[in-house]
């Protein structure tokens, strides 16, 4: 199985075989998560530190608890209270780090393109844990592990991507990995959250729901990005509920057997219907919360591998 990058900081750099590779991987140590042990050891005798700019719950537990069950040193850096609060810079904090030898960084960072300037300054592999609007390759990997074991396959079906688009690392990376795996993306939402430039990427958009979701094999919700918002974007959340909001009288435009996704945290009654949700017929979100677990596992054993890879060859 081969994985031919140092650091995991978009889809974009990624081809359908590196995609692959990953969620392949991926099935194992979801099998690995269900057994009675649940560790492994491939990361034994490597140092991971975890450094999130931004506030998480899901992905912070998601790659501590990945890197654990592989056997790494975990550490959490608390950015909130750090140094950058005292004024220092990126590249400081980066010298710093090289001076504690990591070998596995991850990095969630509020500003788009802050974790490529870390990757560059660093001796050590860099995995992207959403840095502004730009990405958040992990999630969308999970997504696609979701996908494939829910629909049997990653090609060829019709996805439809709803709600806060401009605002959503989480929808462009799935728009490029969907993309790049053959798949028909439509994009649903008001004007007011679609980002300039939409039609470059080889979607289909749409502001009528109904429309939008007609024929559907996946229904992927997105949260409304309120922090990053800076004015009207919505007339109310009642409004958008009203219009944009999955309900089941909304999803019953997609296919009978059209699977329901949220990448969290949902509001709920705002974004999506709390029985749609919970529908364990229909809802994957709780899988998805499994899967990436499962997808860090895959992407940090792989990039481990190419570092012990290329400081073997140093030597």
């Amino acid at each position: 199985m081969t994985f031919p990058h140092a650091h995991l900081l978009g889809i974009e750099p990624l081809s359908p075989a590196d995609i692959t590779a990953i969620l392949d991987l991926a099935e194992d140590y979801v099998t690995l998560n269900r057994s009675a042990t649940k560790h492994g050891d491939v990361l034994a005798g490597l140092t991971q530190i975890n450094m999130f700019f931004e506030n998480s719950t899901r992905t912070q537990a998601s790659f501590e608890l990945a890197g654990k069950r592989l056997g790494a040193d975990v550490m959490n850096m608390a950015m909130q209270a750090s140094s950058l609060k005292k004024g220092e810079t990126l590249i400081d904090t980066a010298l710093t780090l090289n001076a504690m030898h990591p070998d596995l960084l991850v990095v969630r960072h509020p500003h788009s393109g802050a974790v490529d300037l870390l990757a560059q300054k660093v001796r050590c592999a860099v995995l992207n844990a959403g840095d502004g609007r730009h990405e958040h390759p992990t999630q969308a990997l999970l997504d696609a592990l979701t996908i494939r074991r829910a629909k049997g396959r990653l090609h060829r079906l019709t996805v439809a991507i709803c709600g806060d688009i401009a605002h959503s690392r989480v929808a462009r990376s799935n728009i490029l990995l969907l993309g790049r795996m053959e798949n028909r993306i439509r994009l649903i939402g008001p004007p007011t959250l679609m980002p300039t430039g939409i039609d470059a990427f080889g979607v289909e958009v749409y502001d009528d729901m109904r429309r939008g979701l007609e024929g559907a094999d996946v229904v992927m919700m997105l949260r409304l990005q309120k922090e990053r918002m800076d004015g009207g974007f919505i007339p109310s959340e009642r409004e958008y509920y009203h219009r944009y909001g999955l309900d089941a009288e909304k999803l019953a435009h997609a296919k009978p057997d059209a699977i329901v996704m949220h990448p969290g945290p949902m509001n709920r009654g705002v974004e999506i219907d709390g029985e749609i949700a919970d529908d364990i017929n229909r809802s994957v979100i709780q899988d998805q919360v499994e899967m990436g677990v499962a997808v860090r596992m895959a992407a940090m054993d792989l990039l481990a591998r190419n570092l012990r890879a290329r400081r073997a060859a140093a030597a």
